[in-house]
């Protein structure tokens, strides 16, 4: 990433949706996103009115990961919203597309490993 914040070396190949490319952590350990209580997810991630999301509500964290995993074009996006432990906890539970889910197994190999034990 450049000191801009843009994308260079941290997009996979794959893509998230129709012309997005995926965009991946280099290191897991620089996720340090939030895990509980109530956030505000930023209008370019989640286009409602109300951003509003409860972690500790059953369900709602793992649809975060989906959403930010989906939605990132930068990485300070994934150090913002996911927490690199949590990530793997969740990782064989999450519906995420096959591109996503590539691109991010290519880089964390342990990702996948998690997802075939699970």
């Amino acid at each position: 990433m450049d000191p801009t914040g843009s994308v260079r070396g941290a997009s996979a190949p794959h893509t998230a949706r129709p012309r997005r490319r995926v965009v991946v952590a280099d290191d897991l350990r620089e996720l340090r996103g939030p895990t509980t209580g109530v956030v505000e997810l930023p209008h370019r991630l989640f286009w409602q009115s109300d951003r509003h999301v409860d972690l500790d509500r059953p369900g709602l964290l793992p649809w975060m990961y989906e959403t930010v995993l989906t939605e990132a074009v930068r990485t300070d996006e994934l150090r913002t919203w996911l927490h690199g432990p949590t990530l793997i906890r969740l990782w064989s539970t999450l519906y995420l597309s096959r591109g996503v889910r590539r691109a991010w197994e290519q880089r964390h190999p342990m990702l996948r490993v998690q997802r075939i034990a699970a």
